[in-house]
């Protein structure tokens, strides 16, 4: 086959002569969503409260088969050189989408090139990372390392503290949310209904009986229905969910409000738990002025951050740091590694320690410090050139996700990769996101939304974001 090699008919045995690594074959966007019904699901259905997602493995449209290698292949070389070039094309597809990725927390600025010579070896942090296994090949004086950072960040001390790096933030919310349980077995979990569905997956996976919570216009939680619901279970302790910026709105919440809360519906500090989700912005919060603490010296039991979004590491990892006396409930001896563990996981990746150990060190405080502020800044100039333009948008205090009207067409929503929920969207401004970026971006959805508009006014988004916040002809 001469020329570029389509993604579903390539063949293994392509001839090295007439094969062009660099030839690159647009990734095919995935499909509308549709309804049940047969309509499309995201278009015109902007005041449905929800949008019927189709299961389905429609990924096998483009997948990459594994096929086996033809006898000859090692004196002809043909399916390493097939290989290389869906690798290059593959690598030229992530070099477009990054380009046009504005909807997720993910810094996308950064270079390990030093750590290239690690990747030869199998690097595993199995157990307990103060406890050293007969395994040999792990990175635990770096994991250690940044388990101190944070927990410099956080002020508790290392006699206090204990924790890991774990896979994703998801698993941080999962062990942060099992310690609370194990401290309080029959503790009933309370989360804002905008809190990540993580936490609503911990309340399954556990059995655990849970109460959601009310949360204001700004997406944080409600304190006085939250007051409502402790009183009307204050025969159970409270196991809470604080997050420290939502999903969808960047919300913070009141962590001290919340502790208000507790001790004045008559919940002594031995009768609750909090678990602080800072996926994103509890790695921000420290360098904003401004900003409440998130600290160990408040009656807090744990925090997570995620790795790869602030941090910008290139793989799924999180940082879950709890006190040293709700561990022992949780921890076993195994024998078959020489250690203990109270991870969820066991085998957790050993390089995701060494990444982040890179990246706190060139970095420091003061790299954070900068970043933050880089980041906060854009997020105003998107907010204003978005109200200026005549879209509604909201943007947090302490906030780098930006709140807008939900793009009409889902080509635009998939080409920028933008996250939505009902009639909003959102842009989460990260470090890699530069004020050029934004501006392509800001270009296109104007002139797309004059088409979009033509014939119609633009949605209400005052339920979403407040009426100050809306754009629609009633309340501009």
């Amino acid at each position: 086959m001469a020329g570029a090699v389509e993604i579903k008919t390539a063949s293994p045995n392509v001839s090295r002569r007439n094969f062009d690594p660099t030839a690159v074959v647009p990734e095919p966007l995935p499909p509308v969503v549709t309804a049940a019904n047969g309509e499309d699901a995201g278009v015109d259905k902007l005041d449905k409260e929800s949008r019927e997602i189709v299961l389905g493995k429609n990924v096998h449209t483009t997948c990459f088969a594994v096929t086996e290698p033809e006898a000859n292949d090692e004196f002809t070389g043909d399916k390493e050189a097939y290989m290389a070039g869906v690798l290059a094309r593959y690598r030229k597809s992530l070099m477009e989408r990054t380009k046009h990725h504005l909807g997720y927390p993910y810094n996308l600025d950064f270079d390990y090139g030093a750590l290239a010579q690690l990747q030869h070896f199998s690097i595993n942090n199995l157990g307990d990372p103060f406890i050293e296994s007969n395994y040999g090949v792990h990175s635990r004086q770096f994991e250690v390392g940044v388990l101190d950072w944070f927990a410099r960040l956080w002020e508790i001390e290392k006699n206090d503290y204990w924790g890991y790096i774990t896979n994703c933030g998801t698993e941080g919310n999962l062990h942060g949310i099992l310690v609370g349980r194990e401290v309080f077995p029959d503790g009933i979990l309370y989360a804002s209904r905008e809190s990540h569905y993580s936490v609503f997956k911990a309340a399954r996976m556990y059995r655990m009986e849970c109460v959601k919570v009310d949360t204001l216009i700004s997406g944080e939680i409600d304190c006085a229905d939250f007051r409502a619901k402790l009183l009307a279970n204050k025969g159970k302790p409270a196991i809470i969910n604080v997050n420290i910026g939502t999903t969808v709105k960047g919300a913070v919440d009141d962590l001290d409000l919340v502790i208000q809360t507790l001790e004045g519906c008559g919940f002594s500090r031995d009768r609750f738990y909090i678990h602080c989700d800072g996926a994103l912005f509890g790695l921000m919060m420290p360098f904003v002025k401004r900003a409440p603490k998130v600290s160990f010296k408040k009656p807090i039991g744990s925090v997570s951050v995620s790795g790869h979004k602030f941090v910008g590491c290139p793989m799924p990892c999180g940082v879950q740091i709890t006190r040293m006396e709700h561990v022992n409930a949780l921890s076993s001896n195994v024998e078959y590694l020489a250690s203990r563990d109270a991870t969820i996981m066991g085998s957790r990746n050993g390089h995701a320690p060494i990444f982040l150990w890179y990246t706190l060190n060139r970095k420091g405080y003061n790299g954070f410090a900068k970043e933050v502020q880089k980041c906060l800044r854009n997020a105003h100039y998107l907010k204003d050139q978005l109200r200026a333009a005549g879209i509604g948008a909201m943007l947090n205090e302490l906030s780098s996700t930006v709140v807008f009207e939900r793009p009409r067409d889902e080509d635009f929503v998939r080409r920028w990769q933008l996250a939505c929920e009902g009639n909003i969207a959102h842009v989460v401004v990260m470090p890699s996101v530069s004020i050029e970026k934004l501006d392509v971006f800001l270009n296109e959805l104007v002139k797309n939304r004059s088409t979009w508009y033509q014939e119609q006014q633009p949605p209400c988004i005052a339920a979403d974001i407040g009426k100050e916040n809306c754009a629609c002809p009633l309340h501009k």
